[in-house]
């Protein structure tokens, strides 16, 4: 047996989400309360970067099903209630960090956030926080049965939304083809605007100033919202290509490293500065590079997942 395994991991990685998004509320609820526009801010950055996060402990997930689902001590219905209470709560963190990126977006163009943005993101978290919860207790229950029903009641309970999604994508001859489709699309939108901007800072384009490409990010973050969709509807749907892949792992690892590029590029000050006929700072261009290799990386892995490894 490995030293670290998808099991591991996922142990580790799924208190980011939990943990992370008490704290993220509480501070979020101070920042109201003290009406300190600096503490949303931060609050905004930590919601945000709990939602990338979430999307590597969501995937470790798969890997660690595969590894526990043939022990004797373990139920199979709970790992799938499990699973479908963790979609919930990985889409409620998706929308949440989706709402608080686009205030620090507009906050960072000077604007205001906009009405009831603020009450709007703290709801959102706050119901995320509750099915993240549900989550964890569900999960608690895979190697604790005396806290668990009976497998009988919770099949029961029907089809679940995983085994859903799977069915209807598998059961359809055109939805693979057209969540492929999609998923290109949405990596074109998401590194088309991720290279422009990095290439500006890089020293390219000097005649357009950084705020003026910054407009361009909302149509990063769409991207890169087609790409989480249907990205989910194929796990949904064969995770078996998927739970034991370390090329997949690798994608899913440096895609959240990514969500760090756009969180940079939406608030950092320096590049803000940077006006036309300008350069940004070394300090920035090395972290451009990066960014681009971390993009062309992604690319590059989810291309190549049929003929890397050996779970295609």
């Amino acid at each position: 047996m490995a030293v670290v395994n998808a099991a591991h991991l996922h142990l580790f990685l799924n208190h980011v989400p939990t943990v992370g998004l008490v704290l993220g509320v509480g501070l979020f609820l101070l920042a109201l309360v003290r009406r300190q526009q600096v503490l949303e801010r931060a609050s905004y950055e930590v919601l945000f970067a709990i939602a990338v996060l979430t999307l590597p402990a969501y995937v470790t997930g798969l890997g660690a099903q595969a590894v526990l689902l043939d022990r004797a001590d373990v139920s199979a219905a709970a790992i799938d209630a499990h699973q479908d209470a963790a979609l919930l709560a990985f889409a409620g963190m998706q929308v949440t960090g989706g709402a608080a990126w686009l205030a620090l977006w507009r906050l960072r163009r000077n604007l205001e956030a906009g009405p009831g943005v603020a009450g709007t993101v703290l709801l959102l978290a706050i119901v995320t926080l509750v099915l993240m919860t549900g989550a964890a207790a569900v999960g608690g229950e895979i190697r604790h049965p005396e806290t668990r029903a009976d497998d009988a009641v919770i099949a029961s309970r029907g089809p679940m939304p995983v085994s859903s999604i799977g069915a209807f994508v598998t059961g359809q001859a055109w939805v693979w083809p057209a969540a492929e489709t999609l998923h290109f699309i949405g990596l074109s939108l998401l590194f088309g605007v991720m290279a422009v901007i990095n290439l500006r800072v890089l020293g390219m384009m000097k005649m357009v100033s950084f705020q003026a490409l910054h407009r361009l990010l909302p149509w990063a973050v769409v991207g890169f919202a087609i790409n989480l969709s249907t990205g989910t509807l194929f796990l949904a749907s064969a995770p078996e290509q998927y739970a034991e892949s370390v090329p997949f792992f690798w994608k899913t690892g440096l895609l959240a490293a990514g969500g760090g590029s756009l969180l940079y590029l939406t608030v950092a000050d320096r590049p803000w500065a940077v006006d036309a006929g300008e350069s940004a700072p070394a300090i920035d261009r090395a972290i451009a590079t990066g960014a681009l290799g971390l993009w062309v990386a992604v690319m590059y892995l989810g291309r190549m997942l049929p003929f890397l490894g050996t779970s295609f």
